[in-house]
């Protein structure tokens, strides 16, 4: 099939917006509906469209449609052909005001309540005109098809084991620990010293399934220990360290968490001696997809914010020795 004979003259981008409407929702009657279009003109753009490719992109049922695997390879190249000209239109669009644009971020609870606040605050003050729309990822390996569809930009979090995916770019940014903590005026806060042992009864304030809480529980067992039973399982990073403020508890956070908001709310690190695994903090992205000119400047805001979180960089913000230094490979 040659390009210019029988695709390049003939494919039609309203045909194929047509189809990839109908592929959603399996239906020529409700494509034709959310278009405000005729169903007949529905069926006449997936019959030239099918006659166009040479092959059939929808096999007809009793309850509607269903896509062929020809046409489901089409829908896949068509959202990512659909991408690249709205990147174009807005690349357009900054040839006018480089200033201005969209950033669409997906992230889990923990980064955007620490990291994330901190880049957002610093990147909005610098491109006041840039909308920047945050979606929630909160388990970045299950939420790679927000960036295949496109939905977001790129996604930043943490993983639990490496990505070998090969349409993905994996950058890491740091490598994140937990720490175990507790209110200031907690009957913890004062100890030199604190044995994992003496914390299994205590109510503790944990996420719900999540590395971090994975992590924990490996450190009770390594010792022989059963992971902690009482306390609160919430989703809400700000509900547990402000319970964690009230002293009745001890919980676990990640450095990501407690490096941007240890000084908003009145927490003590515990010196606990417990195995520590680290996992990596990462920006990824598509390799084959074209990011904005303001995307490229919203990841280097991220990498530059993301310095304090490695060793050198919490020795320039002066954190070493406070409390006990919250970096993301060293205690």
């Amino acid at each position: 099939m040659r390009w210019n004979d029988r695709i390049g003259r003939r494919l039609k981008l309203h045909d194929l917006h047509i189809f990839m409407t109908v592929a959603d929702t399996g239906s020529m009657g409700k494509a034709a509906a959310i278009l405000s279009i005729s169903q007949p003109s529905v069926s006449k753009a997936i019959a030239e469209l099918e006659h166009t490719m040479g092959v059939r992109l929808l096999d007809r049922t009793p309850t509607g449609v269903e896509v062929t695997a020809y046409g489901r390879a089409l829908v896949r190249r068509g959202i990512g052909a659909f991408d690249e000209l709205r990147q174009g239109i807005k690349d357009i669009e900054l040839l006018s005001d480089p200033m201005a644009g969209e950033v669409q971020i997906g992230c889990p609870e923990a980064i955007a309540c620490g990291l994330l606040q901190a880049i957002l605050a610093r990147f909005s003050r610098d491109y006041p005109r840039v909308v920047l729309s945050v979606y929630a990822a909160n388990n970045m390996q299950l939420q790679f098809p927000l960036l295949r569809h496109r939905k977001v930009d790129f996604l930043i979090g943490g993983l639990t084991k490496p990505v070998t995916d090969e349409d993905l770019d994996i950058e890491v940014l740091y490598h994140d620990r937990p720490f175990i903590v507790s209110g200031v005026k907690s009957r913890w806060a004062g100890r030199r010293n604190v044995a994992l042992a003496e914390l299994v009864d205590e109510p503790w304030l944990l996420p719900h399934e999540s590395i971090f809480s994975s992590v924990v529980e490996e450190a009770f067992q390594s010792q022989g220990l059963l992971r902690p039973k009482l306390g609160v399982r919430t989703y809400s990073t700000y509900q547990r360290l402000s319970l964690l403020a009230t002293d009745d508890f001890v919980g676990g956070e990640s450095g990501s968490v407690l490096r941007f908001n240890i000084d908003r709310f009145p927490l003590k690190i515990l010196p606990v001696d417990f195995p520590v695994r680290s996992w990596p903090i990462v920006i990824a992205t598509l390799k084959d997809r074209t990011v904005s000119s303001v995307v490229q400047s919203f990841i280097e805001c991220a990498r530059e914010v993301a310095t304090v979180m490695t060793p050198k960089g919490a020795d320039r913000a002066g954190l070493r020795n406070r409390n006990e230094t919250i970096s993301g490979v060293s205690a």
